[in-house]
């Protein structure tokens, strides 16, 4: 399967739903140990993506990420728009220095995919001053990121990949339950932070469900 920027408005929309069926129960978690406005930030970006995707599906992988990384930093704000900003600010950069993706590239396959998701998710520990077992996001994107290019690696079935990456999010994101926060206002809950789901896990983990499940119907 060639991934495509055509896809966008399917992809967003899909993260759009997820995040709008699941904000009370993101809310409750991160009213548990942070500030409880996750979501409310979240969804500003996400809704600005939404008036931008058929703009986003005409654009080349390189401008569409740069484009997507700047909104999320200007309309959501704070730690997540900042390292969501760093994300996709950084994939768009890691496509624009392979050789095989030019400005004109609109297809890619699972394994540049897989590269260039893990410079952004690099770039996100780089910026966040974190690493996996610290209750973040990054507890799902990092085991994330090394299912993907495990499946590149291997060759396997994209409906294999996508099934894995799936699975990995949702280990991840449980994962946090039991985790010591030191990132964050959770971090002052020292040994009460334990016991609960970090937020911005379980929004990674629902928003990668969505885009697998996009993908596997295309």
């Amino acid at each position: 399967m060639q991934f495509v920027p055509a896809l966008l408005p399917s992809l967003i929309q899909a993260i759009d739903q997820v995040i709008e069926t699941n904000a009370e129960e993101v809310t409750a978690l991160d009213q548990a140990i942070g500030d409880g406005d996750h979501v409310t930030n979240l969804q500003r970006g996400i809704k600005a993506l939404v008036a931008q995707s058929d703009e986003l599906a005409q654009l080349d992988w390189v401008a569409a990420w740069q484009k997507i990384g700047m909104t999320m930093m200007t309309a959501v704000g704070g730690a997540s728009g900042s390292l969501y900003g760093t994300l996709f600010v950084a994939m768009s950069k890691a496509a624009r220095d392979r050789p095989v993706v030019s400005r004109a590239e609109r297809t890619l396959d699972l394994q540049a995919f897989a590269e260039i998701f893990s410079s952004g998710v690099d770039a996100v520990k780089l910026r966040g001053k974190a690493d996996a077992g610290e209750k973040t996001m990054l507890d799902v994107l990092i085991p994330v990121a090394a299912s993907l290019r495990q499946g590149a690696a291997d060759g396997a079935a994209l409906a294999d990949v996508l099934g894995n990456v799936a699975q990995t999010a949702i280990v991840g994101m449980e994962s946090t339950r039991d985790m010591l926060a030191t990132k964050g206002r959770a971090s002052f809950l020292e040994e009460r932070s334990r016991g609960h789901i970090d937020a911005g896990a379980k929004t990674s983990q629902l928003m990668i469900g969505a885009l697998v499940g996009v993908l596997r119907s295309v």
